[in-house]
C-alpha cells in the first residue's frame, strides 16, 4: 500500500484536483467548471454549498476512483479563491451567497468611513497595506449595516477554505496568509488577530482559529467521508489561498522570488523574510511561520478577454462548435497580425474597477485612439497590451516598495498564450522562467498537505524533486522603446477622465 497526497484548489470559474505521491509524480487530475454570480455592479458572489462543498465532493470522488488500487489517501490540502466573506449559524450553516475577493468592490463606503475614523496612515501601520476591495473588515461592516439580521445571525465570518475545512473536519479555522486581508483587525508585525479598529465590525469570538498553511487543522469526520470517499481520520491542512499555493506549485518558496500568475484575474506573489508596508501592494503573511508576502492583483483579464470572445467573437463560436479552431486561438492568431501598439490603440482594462496600484473600484474601460480603420484584431491587441501595460505597473509598485526581485516565474493559464506572455515580458522588461509542468495550486496544496502530515520533511523537496523548469523567456528589444514610449501615455486616460468614470459608474448601480 502507497500513501497519496490529495489537493482541491477552488478558483473563480473552475476547480481542480489532483492526486500525487510524496515525490510529487501526478497520478491523476480533475476539473470541475462553474460560474459566478452578479446580482449587481459590483457584487460577485459564490454559492458555499452549491460551488465550494460541491465541487470539492465532486473531484475528490474523480479523484479516489482514479487512484491505483492498494493507495490510500494519506492527507489534504485546500486552497480556495481568497480573501471570501461568508457568515455561518451556530450549527455551521451560509446564511447568505459567499462574498468573493476584490472583484467583489460593494464595501467601497465602508473602506471610506474607516479611514475617516482610524486614518490611513494608522491603518498600514496596524495591517501593513491600505483598505481596499480586498479587505474583509469593510465587508464585514457592509453586512452589519445592509443585513443587519444576517449580521446578527452570524456565529462565524469566515472565508471559503474556513468553510471546507469545516465541512471536512468540524472545525473552523483560518491560516495566517488569508486572515491577513481580514484588515482592519490583523497585526502584521505580531502575525494575529487585533481589535484596536475593530468597534462596531466584529468580536474576536465570531472569527476562526489561526494557523499555517503547512500545519494540520483537523482531521475527516465520518458524515465528509461520506460525502467525499476520502478515509476518516485523513488530516487536512489550514488551508490557504489559491495564489499562494500557486506560488508553490512552481517552485516560487525563497525570499526574491517572484510568482506571476496569468488567470482570470492575474496575481503577483514576492516572497519576503521581513514585512514592507506599502499603500499601493497587499503585504499577508507567507505560507510558513517567519515569512512573508507582497502581493498584487488585477481585477480583470483572463475575464475581460472572455468577455471580448464572447461579445464579438460570435462567429467564432459558431465556427468552433462545427469542430473549427478554439475561439481564443483564432482571436491570439488575429491580434498577431497588428502591430506593436496596435495601430495607435490604448485601452485601459478596467473592466471590472481595478486592485493594485490605484485601488479603484470606480475605474473603468477606457479606448482611446480608435478610428473606422481599426480592426478587432487591433481592439483585441489592445486589450492585450493593456493588461500587460497594468501588469508593468504592479512591478514598478513592487519595486518602487523595496523588492528585489532575484527571479520571476510565471504560471497561469494566460501563459500559455505565447502572444500574451511576450507582450508582457516585452512591456515589463522582465526575463520570466517557465516550468516543465503547470499544474496549479492543487499541486501546491498536495505539496503543503505532504508537509503538514510529515510525509515531507523539508521545504527543500519542493525544487529538489517537486518543480523542474524548461527554460527561461526575454524580452524582445525590438518593441521595448515604442512600448516604453506607449506605456508614458497608458496611465494618461486613466488620470484626465476619472470623474467622469467615477460619474458613469454611479449610473451602472442599480
Amino acid at each position: 500500500m502507497s500513501d497519496v497526497l490529495l489537493g482541491i484548489d477552488i478558483g473563480t470559474y473552475s476547480s481542480k484536483g489532483v492526486i500525487c505521491r510524496v515525490d510529487g509524480s501526478l497520478i491523476a487530475e480533475a476539473r470541475v467548471d462553474h460560474g459566478v454570480s452578479i446580482p449587481r455592479p459590483g457584487y460577485v458572489e459564490h454559492d458555499a454549498n452549491g460551488i465550494w462543498w460541491s465541487d470539492v465532493k465532486l473531484l475528490a470522488l474523480q479523484l479516489v476512483a482514479k487512484m491505483p488500487k492498494g493507495d490510500k489517501i494519506a492527507s489534504v490540502g485546500i486552497s480556495t479563491i481568497g480573501p471570501c466573506l461568508v457568515p455561518v449559524d451556530r450549527h455551521g450553516n451560509p446564511l447568505r451567497p459567499g462574498i468573493l475577493y476584490g472583484v467583489d468592490t460593494r464595501a467601497s463606503k465602508q473602506i471610506g468611513d474607516l479611514e475617516d475614523r482610524y486614518g490611513r496612515e494608522a491603518l498600514v501601520e496596524l495591517n501593513g497595506m491600505r483598505l481596499t476591495s480586498q479587505a474583509i473588515g469593510p465587508k464585514i461592516l457592509w453586512l452589519r449595516e445592509e443585513e443587519f439580521e444576517t449580521y446578527q445571525r452570524a456565529s462565524l465570518f469566515v472565508t471559503a477554505t474556513s468553510y471546507i475545512i469545516y465541512r471536512l473536519t468540524n472545525r473552523f479555522v483560518i491560516d495566517r496568509h488569508t486572515a491577513s486581508h481580514f484588515d482592519p483587525l490583523f497585526d502584521i508585525r505580531r502575525q494575529d488577530w487585533d481589535f484596536r479598529f475593530g468597534d462596531g465590525i466584529v468580536d474576536r469570538d465570531r472569527l476562526p482559529d489561526l494557523g499555517w498553511s503547512d500545519e494540520v487543522a483537523g482531521e475527516t469526520t465520518l458524515d465528509a467521508a461520506d460525502e467525499t470517499g476520502i478515509p476518516v481520520g485523513t488530516p487536512v491542512t489550514f488551508g490557504a489561498v489559491d495564489a499562494l499555493s500557486e506560488a508553490l506549485s512552481v517552485g516560487v518558496i525563497a525570499p526574491g522570488d517572484l510568482m506571476i500568475m496569468y488567470g482570470s484575474t492575474p496575481f503577483f506573489i514576492f516572497v519576503l523574510d521581513a514585512p514592507i508596508a506599502t499603500s499601493e501592494l497587499w503585504l499577508t503573511c507567507g505560507a510558513f511561520e517567519g515569512q512573508y508576502a507582497l502581493a498584487a492583483g488585477l481585477a480583470t483579464s483572463g475575464s475581460a478577454t472572455t468577455w471580448f470572445r464572447d461579445q464579438f467573437g460570435r462567429d467564432l463560436k459558431e465556427a468552433e462548435e462545427r469542430s473549427g479552431p478554439n475561439r481564443y486561438a483564432e482571436l491570439a492568431g488575429e491580434a498577431g497580425t497588428s502591430p506593436a501598439g496596435a495601430r495607435g490603440l490604448l485601452m485601459m482594462p478596467y473592466l471590472s474597477g481595478e486592485r493594485t496600484p490605484i485601488h479603484d473600484p470606480d475605474a473603468r474601460g477606457i479606448l482611446a485612439g480608435i478610428t473606422l480603420s481599426h480592426t478587432r484584431a487591433d481592439i483585441y491587441r489592445a486589450l492585450l497590451e493593456g493588461t500587460a501595460f497594468e501588469m508593468r505597473h504592479n512591478l514598478e509598485s513592487m519595486q518602487r516598495s523595496g523588492a528585489a526581485v532575484k527571479r520571476a516565474i510565471v504560471i497561469g493559464g494566460g501563459a500559455s498564450n505565447r502572444l500574451w506572455l511576450q507582450l508582457v515580458l516585452d512591456i515589463a522588461g522582465v526575463s520570466q522562467t517557465v516550468p516543465e509542468r503547470v499544474i496549479g495550486a492543487s499541486l501546491g496544496d498536495a505539496f503543503l498537505a505532504g508537509l503538514a502530515a510529515g510525509m515531507i520533511h523539508d521545504r527543500g523537496a519542493l525544487l529538489r524533486e517537486w518543480v523542474r523548469y524548461s527554460g527561461e523567456v526575454v524580452p524582445n528589444p525590438t518593441f521595448s522603446s515604442k512600448y516604453d514610449s506607449l506605456y508614458s501615455l497608458f496611465r494618461r486616460p486613466y488620470e484626465d477622465t476619472r470623474s467622469t468614470v467615477h460619474e458613469l459608474a454611479s449610473f451602472q448601480v442599480s
